[in-house]
């Protein structure tokens, strides 16, 4: 190995030691949908009333924020869209997503769904238990309404 070599590699053991134990101060997390300690807030105006957010790691004004994203049964959410791509699971209920120029797909508990940032998409929480999706945003959270939709 050059020297140059076991430079670098010396000097990225130092930074990422210095990174380690910045993050080891972070406290481990592990949270339910039913959690008694969740702060449940509303969430955009074009949503109807009967949605609730809460976030559960970081700011949702920042990067890399997680929130569950919660709405009764028979719940249609209006088309909107997100300046982020969103990584989704859905917690509880069954969540019919329709992005536009896609098929829809229905969500059950356990699915994994990605969802592109830009591309305007509507749901409906079918009938019964409440929908609980954990989505985590790339970029800070925002939901833009797409005019017209009439659902």
């Amino acid at each position: 190995m050059s020297r140059f070599s076991v430079v670098s590699v010396i000097l990225l053991a130092v930074a990422c030691s210095g990174a380690i134990a910045e993050d080891a101060t972070e406290h481990a997390l592990a949270l339910t949908r039913d959690d008694a300690t969740l702060q449940w807030g509303p969430c955009p105006p074009f949503i109807p009333e009967g949605c609730r957010i809460a976030v559960l790691h970081g700011d949702p004004a920042q990067p890399n924020s997680d929130i569950f994203f919660q709405v009764p049964g028979n719940f249609h959410i209006p088309k909107h869209w997100h300046t982020s791509a969103e990584r989704m699971v859905l917690v509880s209920g069954v969540l019919r997503v329709s992005y536009d120029g896609q098929e829809t797909v229905i969500l059950r508990p356990g699915t994994y769904a990605y969802g592109p940032a830009k591309l305007a998409h509507d749901a409906y929480c079918e009938q019964g238990e409440p929908c609980t999706l954990f989505i985590a945003f790339e970029s800070p959270l925002d939901a833009v309404a797409v005019e017209g939709d009439s659902e």
